[in-house]
């Protein structure tokens, strides 16, 4: 929930010390995550309400992330072709592979679940991303890597760019996320409590 007395009440000032407001953003997730162990099917009933497209991106939930693997089922049983993030190099944007769950996974270059080398590689329409914090302008704080920032980016030049949707616990806004001049904004978010998008 947002709060009136700051970015976020009792956390470290983001803009003076952002490792440790990621690291308070993850507490915070953390809880949210145990709170509510049925946010992914709540998530994923309000598919519906996602901008139109034909291919997604979704993730693998790591840690505490809220789990896409619902809406990536039902979005299947929808006919929409599916591909998952991949890290190629530390310094370089993703790559995104044909997925479908129940897919046969491998470790990336990062460490995260990744399709297998000869799935088909993808420009997906709506790349759905997990945050540590959103805020309602469409700032992002992510892991810290840069991977989907530098991704959208070089996405941006295409003639129909993705959008880009943010997967988070609603309790993950907060007033004011500080975005840096590399940083990427959301076209909107979906939580457990609906969809939301973006000017």
């Amino acid at each position: 929930m947002v709060t009136s007395d700051g970015p976020a009440a009792g956390f470290p000032d983001p803009t003076h010390d952002r490792p440790a407001f990621r690291a308070a953003m993850r507490l915070r997730r953390r809880a949210l995550a145990a709170a509510q162990p049925d946010a992914g099917d709540r998530l994923a009933a309000h598919l519906e309400r996602l901008p139109p497209a034909a291919s997604i991106a979704v993730y693998r939930a790591i840690g505490s992330e809220i789990d896409p693997q619902p809406l990536a089922v039902a979005l299947a049983a929808r006919g929409r072709s599916l591909c998952l993030p991949v890290v190629v190099a530390r310094d370089a944007p993703l790559l995104f592979r044909r997925w479908g769950p129940g897919d046969v996974l491998e470790a990336d270059a990062a460490g995260c679940p990744a399709p297998l080398p000869l799935a088909e590689v993808i420009r997906p329409d709506l790349i759905l991303v997990p945050l540590l914090a959103f805020d309602a302008r469409g700032g992002r704080l992510g892991q810290g890597g840069g991977f989907y920032d530098r991704t959208r980016d070089g996405l941006r030049r295409h003639p129909s760019p993705p959008g880009f949707i943010g997967l988070a616990f609603a309790g993950q806004e907060i007033a004011a996320v500080p975005m840096a001049s590399h940083d990427q904004r959301l076209d909107g978010v979906l939580t457990e409590s609906g969809y939301r998008a973006f000017p």
